[in-house]
């Protein structure tokens, strides 16, 4: 079973607003390093999951929360967000054409990511880094935000 931690929430311009490692509720059997980045020293002072789940739910309450796949971040948190507050790169059909992809795909963040702006992310040997997962996932909304929330007005 996969449980939240880390959490990394950055703003509209990339800065850093929230990012902790997060000790889950449950014991962590395998820690997937290679794709997570997290060690088991990295939970050792970890915040509780109660804990950081108020400071992020804090964050996100009246805010437009943008993710890719953020479905599985918000079930993570036991979470449900307005759908109407709620951007999920992962299903933009903007975005994907843009990267020359088909319109209905579910492209990962790594592939949108270096179609539109030829950069590599996830490829270091360390795993993921979620701050530069949001920092890139906020970049590709950029790309189309001012199409797409037009396209959502209308609807």
């Amino acid at each position: 079973m996969s449980q939240l931690a880390r959490c990394s929430v950055v703003s509209y311009d990339g800065d850093v607003i929230y990012d902790k490692f997060i000790k889950p509720s449950m014991p962590v059997t395998d820690y997937r390093t290679r794709w997570s980045g997290i060690r088991p020293r990295d939970l050792k002072n970890a915040t509780p999951y109660a804990e950081a789940r108020k400071e992020i739910l804090r964050l996100l309450m009246g805010k437009i929360v943008i993710g890719h796949a953020i479905h599985n971040d918000f079930k993570a948190l036991s979470y449900t967000h307005p759908s109407g507050m709620t951007r999920d790169t992962s299903r933009i059909p903007l975005l994907n054409l843009k990267a020359g992809f088909a319109e209905r795909e579910c492209a990962s963040l790594k592939r949108l990511t270096k179609a539109i702006f030829n950069l590599d992310i996830q490829s270091g040997k360390k795993g993921h880094s979620s701050v530069e997962d949001a920092r890139a996932t906020m970049d590709l909304y950029k790309v189309v935000e001012e199409e797409w929330e037009r396209t959502l007005l209308l609807k």
